[in-house]
């Protein structure tokens, strides 16, 4: 009955010359491509890499 919350992001500049960390962080929020975008669910997890890249993504509540 719960619903969890969900974030939705997207990649809006190229990881290309991005430190390796910074381009895990997107992969681990399941951004490849530039313009992709995925939902994650709000976790503290998740949230220290939105913020941690946060210069190259477009958030959405």
């Amino acid at each position: 009955m719960s619903a969890t919350n969900k974030i939705k992001v997207k990649l809006v500049k190229s990881l290309i010359g991005r430190l390796e960390s910074h381009k895990a962080c997107a992969r681990g929020l399941g951004l490849r491509k530039l313009n992709s975008s995925a939902e994650v669910i709000d976790t503290p997890e998740n949230r220290g890499m939105i913020n941690k890249i946060s210069y190259l993504l477009k958030v959405e509540g």
